[in-house]
């Protein structure tokens, strides 16, 4: 099943949908149009490696528009911030936009259940093309989940609120298994700390402390996080 775009529009009204900023006037009879923010990441590495961070380096889109090279990868973001809740969001390329040669994702177009934040985009252009800042690059669909929706998305692009490459590395660096029981403990823990403190824990260096005592008594395997949380301390430290 999809959703209608009346029935999008009924769901941004009732908060299970968020889209900011809403323009009624992009609502297609299934979809809702996002568009293009002005500025690109482009991978400097030679060979992109998933064991690593790799180096990126950003570049603005002039008003008068930018020619993307063809095969070359270009990571964007949209310029709506969305919010989904109890819905499964999609992101593909408008009609018109397939029409040129242009994709918007590599396989990577569904979003999760519980997902908040801008959409980062990735880009690939089959021939030589313009692009515009701001431009209605892509759409949005949203799907009914069947079933109890027990946990949302709380994972390694939640709350992006820029372009984010690749992070993937991060679990081929840690092990995925201790990662997801580490990130599971992480995001009951900022819960915690934005109702005793306020704000996140990031922003708090007693609220990083409490998360940090936490790992330790739970994780004995988690030092390589543990010493992270301990560097992120000492930074927040005046």
């Amino acid at each position: 099943m999809i959703l209608t775009g009346n029935e999008i529009k009924l769901q941004h009204e009732a908060g299970t949908i968020v889209i900011e900023p809403w323009n009624e006037a992009r609502l297609n009879p299934n979809s809702y149009n996002v568009s293009l923010a002005p500025e690109l990441m482009l991978y400097t590495e030679a060979c992109l490696d998933p064991r690593q961070d790799n180096r990126t380096r950003t570049i603005t889109i002039p008003e008068e528009g930018l020619v993307l090279t063809p095969g070359k990868l270009y990571l964007g973001r949209t310029n709506e911030w969305t919010e989904t809740y109890g819905l499964v969001p999609k992101l593909e390329g408008r009609s018109s936009i397939g029409r040129l040669g242009l994709f918007i994702h590599v396989t990577a177009g569904y979003g999760d259940v519980g997902f908040k934040g801008y959409w980062t985009l990735e880009i690939v252009a089959v021939e030589p093309i313009r692009i515009y800042p701001n431009m209605q690059i892509g759409q949005l669909s949203y799907h009914p989940v069947c079933g109890e929706v027990t946990d949302t998305y709380h994972g390694k692009y939640q709350g992006s609120r820029e372009i984010v490459a690749s992070k993937i590395w991060e679990e081929m660096r840690n092990g995925n298994r201790y990662w997801e029981r580490i990130n599971a403990i992480y995001h009951r823990q900022e819960a915690k700390g934005l109702k005793k403190y306020g704000m996140p824990l990031e922003s708090n260096p007693a609220a990083i402390q409490t998360r940090l005592t936490y790992l330790e008594e739970e994780l004995v395997d988690g030092l390589m996080y543990i010493e992270w949380i301990k560097d992120k301390i000492r930074e927040a430290k005046p």
